[in-house]
């Protein structure tokens, strides 16, 4: 069992930058390839990134390559999202999530609670 706790969301003005964390409990983590999706209101949760057990093979949506990276750190139990030249766009709840490498929130087993991300033009 894998429970996920995540910080670092808040109100950023457009140009701006957060990074993301989710910690992890249990000493099962690295077994885990990992991934952020969002969700804005009304709409659908969407894939943002996924990494695999080490942290060499990610996978990056369309809308966030060049601004956002994804990585681990195994030791630390703990996964991030550096988020930079945010966009009004990238207002969501941010979700981490654990269990699989896809771009489909289906096959992930585990979930963290969301964080709030507001970007304000």
């Amino acid at each position: 069992q894998v429970q996920l706790v995540e910080s670092g969301g808040g109100l950023v003005q457009a140009g701006g930058s957060l990074r993301l964390s989710c910690a992890a409990s249990g000493r099962t983590f690295s077994r885990y390839a990992m991934g952020w999706f969002r969700q804005a209101p009304g709409k659908e949760r969407e894939f943002v990134a996924t990494i695999g057990w080490i942290g060499a093979s990610t996978i990056y949506a369309d809308s966030v390559k060049g601004r956002f990276t994804i990585s681990r750190d195994n030791a630390k139990n703990t996964l991030y999202l550096q988020m930079n030249s945010l966009k009004p766009e990238d207002t969501a709840v941010y979700y981490c999530a654990a269990g699989g490498f896809t771009t489909t929130p289906y096959e992930y087993i585990y979930w963290g609670q969301g964080t709030q991300v507001t970007v304000s033009s």
